[in-house]
């Protein structure tokens, strides 16, 4: 079969390592890209990622990078560890391997997954911000980082592992989301208010739609976790935002009664919005919209939006 010719980009993406990583290869080690065609960048070869894949491998099996590239640059069946080359591509292409299960999600998440487990800070930032520059917020947190997070959890709720790799990670998500928040700073008034319920923890799907909201161009406040419902009313007295939606990741955290205090309210919202795995649609008060999903909610804050910011008719 004929060598397929990748970039440097679609590399980093299947090895799950940073495009600077592979430059520092290149230039140390010499396991670049070997293709070279006039007036086009080098590409790499199938060989070459062969190479590359046993390089990562090792690296991350603590081996020292000078050793692991002297190991790399001979024939794939003397790399110590028994399988060939070929076939831990094979494993890698197909989502196998010992990593994160991510089910069905693109290569994209299969790699962000493989530097989760290397506690690759820079690998998983670096994909992270690829993604959003190229898929928005919400794709990136729909086909991106929902897959590798549950996969996370699936992993921890077998195992009782991978707590350092899942804060890691939320540290990494985090940060990108504040990036895509600070650099569009909203021009109108804050319509919505988010917040955790009481005693919730999980906050980075609540950052999430904060990112989304900011990437739409609307304005919002994000209170974070554990916000008492007490603390929730104040901050609703004094801002007087037209909807808050309020965040619970399990049932524990979910108590109607928090909703209700918003409802009746002195300043009450206009919009009371329940999100989150922990609310039970058939315990919501009346009047409570359960977005099912992150394109949902923030299409309905585009709506509260847009209809406040309609000029009235004469």
């Amino acid at each position: 079969m004929a060598d397929e010719a990748l970039s440097a980009g679609a590399v980093a993406r299947r090895l799950g390592v940073a495009v600077t990583t592979l430059r520092t290869w290149h230039q140390r080690y010499g396991l670049g890209p070997s293709q070279h065609v006039p007036g086009h960048h080098r590409r790499y070869t199938v060989g070459d990622l062969a190479r590359l894949e046993v390089m990562r491998r090792l690296t991350a099996e603590g081996v020292s990078p000078a050793e692991a590239a002297r190991w790399a640059r001979q024939a794939p069946d003397t790399v110590p560890g028994g399988s060939t080359v070929q076939a831990r591509l094979r494993n890698t292409r197909d989502g196998g391997g010992t990593t994160i299960p991510v089910g069905r999600a693109g290569p994209a998440a299969r790699g962000l997954a493989r530097a989760a487990m290397r506690l690759d800070a820079a690998a998983i930032s670096e994909t992270i911000s690829r993604t959003i520059a190229t898929d928005g917020v919400v794709g990136t947190w729909d086909r991106l980082l929902r897959p590798v997070l549950v996969g996370i959890g699936e992993r921890h709720a077998a195992t009782a592992a991978l707590i350092e790799v899942e804060h890691l990670v939320s540290r990494c998500v985090s940060t990108a989301f504040a990036a895509v928040t600070a650099a569009r700073p909203a021009t109108g008034p804050p319509r919505i208010l988010l917040s955790c319920a009481d005693e919730e923890q999980h906050s980075l799907p609540l950052e999430a739609l904060a990112a989304a909201l900011a990437e739409a161009g609307v304005g919002h406040r994000i209170l974070g976790a554990r916000v008492p419902v007490t603390a929730l009313l104040d901050a609703v007295d004094r801002t007087g935002p037209a909807a808050v939606m309020v965040w619970s990741h399990t049932r524990v955290t979910a108590d109607p009664a928090q909703l209700t205090a918003l409802l009746t309210a002195p300043r009450r919202p206009l919009l009371v919005l329940a999100a989150g795995p922990g609310w039970q649609a058939d315990a919501l008060p009346a009047g409570v919209v359960r977005p099912m999903d992150l394109t949902e909610a923030v299409s309905l804050a585009v709506t509260i939006r847009d209809s406040l910011d309609r000029p009235a008719a004469s």
